[in-house]
């Protein structure tokens, strides 16, 4: 089997081009997911420790629905079944269609929501990594609870939580390959089109497999020096 490495040239009979576009469109709407992810966990985290029990109740069975469900079916649900509520809303208010919900938003809110319920249990696990002693001292002082969560919980759970974060980011890495279902021409899907388009399904398959292997690599890294960076204080106060 002959390989032609001008396929993945950035000419015009190239597919570098276009499977570089369409990696940006990975890590973008990965980078929107993973951030509704992260509010989404901070609140529900919140839920769980400090709210009402019917707020713990609640968060509870956010977490447990999105945790059981495939990925691939809430993403189904919100792409597919919102373009029927959707359509349904418009024709309601008399409005001319075609009615439709866009694969981006559709896909980064249904990762979003699935990566939220994930994060929760990392943010309680750094909160709960918090030494005892340190949040009676700040009470003892007179913090308020504002000042008690912006001042000592938020910069010591956060140090504990960047490496369940920073998994996270690579679950969601990974998850976004199913928003191809969409039709988002994200990394997946333009891989597909050229394998189809030239027959070569193991070649670009295989070079779609490197490219989420760059994606993942690099964000390794990132997170693994943002990790340092966070931790150097508390390194030198051991020493």
């Amino acid at each position: 089997m002959t390989i032609d490495w001008q396929l993945l040239g950035f000419g015009d009979e190239g597919w570098g081009g276009v499977l570089l576009d369409a990696a940006t469109v990975t890590v973008t709407v990965s980078l929107c997911a993973w951030l509704l992810g992260a509010v989404l966990g901070s609140v529900l985290c919140w839920m769980q420790i400090g709210g009402a029990r019917w707020q713990q109740r609640l968060a509870n069975g956010y977490i447990t629905l999105f945790r059981g469900v495939p990925e691939l079916l809430v993403i189904y649900l919100f792409y597919f079944g919102g373009r029927q509520v959707v359509s349904f809303v418009g024709e309601a208010l008399g409005l001319q269609g075609p009615f439709d919900v866009n694969g981006f938003v559709a896909g980064a809110i249904a990762i979003g929501l699935i990566s939220g319920a994930y994060q929760s249990g990392v943010f309680r696990g750094a909160f709960y990594a918090i030494p005892k002693g340190t949040l009676e001292a700040a009470t003892v002082t007179g913090m308020g609870r504002l000042m008690l969560f912006r001042r000592m919980i938020v910069p010591q759970a956060l140090r504990t939580a960047l490496p369940g974060m920073g998994n996270q980011w690579q679950s969601v890495i990974k998850e976004s390959a199913l928003v191809s279902v969409t039709g988002l021409v994200e990394t997946m899907n333009q891989i597909s089109t050229a394998s189809n388009s030239t027959q070569m399904p193991f070649f670009f398959y295989s070079a779609g497999a490197v490219i989420y292997l760059i994606i993942t690599t690099c964000s390794d890294f990132v997170f693994r020096y943002v990790e340092k960076v966070a931790m150097r204080g508390q390194q030198r106060a051991r020493l």
